[in-house]
């Protein structure tokens, strides 16, 4: 009986960390994953970061709830890794366990101060020019006559 009180307060506490039924399915449905813990901060994009060491164990006590959008562009169904910034990055990966809003990382000029999306699956992903001759030269049947 106490470990269907304890998977019940469980659940309902699923529920109210998201914002009812539907907060709760939207998460589920865009991470494919429901968790709640403390929230630890929100970046500039507004991506917030949380941490449950109590109930998770190590490697997946750490997550972010990605933002639905990002520099002018809609994400709500788009998550993409690359939209973690750098400072939260080492925290969210265990590099460190102070979190960016308690201790600020050192600016470095190589971080880039605006995001920049990964394209490298898209249309507008930048792909080089071959410079060299090709080994192999498809046939050509010649012209009839």
């Amino acid at each position: 009986m106490a470990e269907f009180v304890n998977i019940a307060r469980r659940a309902l506490g699923q529920l109210g960390g998201h914002g009812g039924v539907k907060g709760f399915l939207v998460q589920l449905f865009r991470a494919n994953d429901v968790k709640t813990g403390a929230l630890i901060g929100v970046d500039k994009y507004g991506n917030k970061y949380f941490e449950d060491s109590k109930n998770y164990f190590f490697g997946r006590h750490r997550w972010v709830l990605y933002t639905t959008e990002m520099n002018g562009k809609n994400t709500m169904w788009e998550v993409d890794g690359s939209m973690v910034p750098a400072e939260w990055h080492r925290w969210l990966h265990c590099m460190t366990d102070d979190p960016p809003t308690t201790h600020p990382p050192v600016p470095r000029k190589f971080l880039a101060e605006t995001h920049q999306f990964n394209v490298s699956a898209t249309p507008q992903q930048y792909v080089p020019f071959s410079t060299t001759t090709k080994k192999i030269h498809e046939w050509v049947p010649p012209k009839a006559q």
